[in-house]
């Protein structure tokens, strides 16, 4: 039983599947979208999550660990220099994952995961909130007495 084991094997021996997501990560850094697997493209989204909050440190130590996973230096200077500064407003969720159908060949799940773009997240637009507690609305009456 699996229970409380995180992370997908991907029938790959560890250094494989290591070698494997640096790949990912340096081509989705570098190019803003690839088209992948469903499985892969959600376990991409984590390491992609972890280069970016390095990014987002900019220090030496930042970029020494982010070195180890990125596999080009343009694309590792890109990172630090144009990618991650664009999401200093935003505390995670920097890709986004589109489903796309199955594969031709072997009906294997693929999808398209892509940076998203730059900036503070978009508010959903729903309008103002409305108040969780209904407040009391004191009515003036006027008080007649007859005598």
């Amino acid at each position: 039983m699996r229970h409380r084991k995180s992370g997908r094997k991907f029938g790959r021996n560890s250094s494989h599947r290591k070698a494997m997501f640096r790949n990912m990560v340096t081509s989705l850094l570098e190019h803003g979208r690839i088209q992948t697997t469903d499985a892969r493209a959600k376990e991409l989204r984590k390491v992609t999550a972890k280069m970016i909050t390095l990014g987002k440190k900019n220090t030496i130590h930042a970029k020494r660990q982010a070195a180890k996973t990125v596999q080009n230096r343009d694309v590792l200077a890109k990172l630090f220099d144009e990618i991650a500064p664009g999401y200093t407003e935003r505390s995670g969720g920097y890709t986004r994952i589109i489903k796309l159908g199955n594969r031709r060949g072997d009906n294997a799940p693929m999808s398209i995961i892509e940076l998203l773009p730059p900036g503070p997240p978009e508010s959903k637009g729903r309008g103002p909130v409305a108040p969780t507690k209904p407040t009391a609305v004191k009515v003036e009456t006027k008080e007649t007495f007859d005598e």
